[in-house]
C-alpha cells in the first residue's frame, strides 16, 4: 500500500457502517479487557499484485481479538480468503487459499506520543502508527498490508509445472511427450536445393566423355 493511500486512510473520517470499521466501545479503556469474534466481510478492491489477488467483493473470513491496553487497542487477527490469478509458468488460471496473520496497535487520540511506538530500537519512531477515531478503528489498511505481503510472488498451478514450449507455446503439462523434429527454415531449404543442383551439374561435367580437342593442354 502506498504511503499516500495509508495517509488518506489515516485521515479520512470513518464510516461505522463499513464492515472493516470496528467499534471498541464494549472494551472501554480498562487495560486487560478482551473481545474475540469472527466475521465474514467483502474483500476491498486492489487486494493483490499483478499476477494474483483476492477478487474485490469476494468473502474474507476474519478471526479477531481486540484487547484494551494502556496505549490503546491491540488488534490481533487472521484473515482467510480465496485467491485468483494465473500460473507464471504456463499462464493458466489458478485458485489458491490465502491465510494472513496480523497484529496492530491502535492508539487513543490522547495517548502520550512516546507510548505509541513499540520498543523496537532506534528505528521505532519511523514506523507508522494508527489511531482510534473516537471508539472506531479502520482495519482495512492493516488487513491490506498483511494479505498483500502473504501473497506468492511467483504463483504456480503446481510445484512441478513444466510451463510452455518455447517454440510453439503449447502447455507441456497437457502433452508430456511434446517434441519438435528439427525443422529447416524454408529459406535455407531453397539454398540447399540450389547447392545440390550445382553439385549435380559439376558431377555431370566431370563424367562427360572428352575428345582430343577438349584437352586444355593440347596445343
Amino acid at each position: 500500500m502506498s504511503d499516500r493511500r495509508k495517509q488518506e486512510a489515516l485521515n479520512a473520517p470513518l464510516d461505522h457502517r463499513s464492515p472493516l470499521v470496528l467499534d471498541t466501545r464494549e472494551l472501554g479503556r480498562r487495560p486487560g479487557a478482551l473481545k474475540e469474534f469472527s466475521r465474514t466481510v467483502p474483500a476491498p478492491g486492489d487486494l493483490g499484485i499483478e499476477v494474483i489477488g483476492v477478487p474485490e467483493g469476494s468473502p474474507m473470513e476474519l478471526d479477531l481479538r481486540l484487547e484494551s491496553v494502556m496505549e490503546g487497542v491491540l488488534v490481533t487477527g487472521t484473515a482467510r480468503a480465496r485467491l485468483k490469478g494465473e500460473c507464471v509458468r504456463c499462464l493458466e488460471p489458478l485458485e489458491q487459499e490465502c491465510e494472513a496473520d496480523f497484529q496492530e496497535m491502535f492508539s487513543y487520540p490522547d495517548a502520550d506520543d512516546r507510548s505509541r511506538f513499540a520498543d523496537t530500537g532506534d528505528d521505532a519512531e519511523d514506523e507508522e502508527t494508527f489511531q482510534l477515531e473516537g471508539d472506531l478503528l479502520d482495519l482495512e489498511p492493516v488487513l491490506r498490508d498483511a494479505v498483500v505481503l502473504s501473497l506468492p510472488l511467483q504463483p504456480v498451478c503446481q510445484e512441478d509445472c513444466p510451463g510452455l514450449c518455447p517454440r510453439c507455446g503449447a502447455r507441456l503439462a497437457d502433452d508430456p511427450g511434446h517434441d519438435h523434429n528439427e525443422a529447416v527454415d524454408i529459406r535455407w531449404a531453397a539454398l540447399e536445393g540450389l547447392a545440390g543442383s550445382m553439385r549435380d551439374g559439376e558431377k555431370d561435367e566431370d563424367n562427360a566423355p572428352r575428345t582430343a580437342g577438349d584437352d586444355p593442354q593440347e596445343k
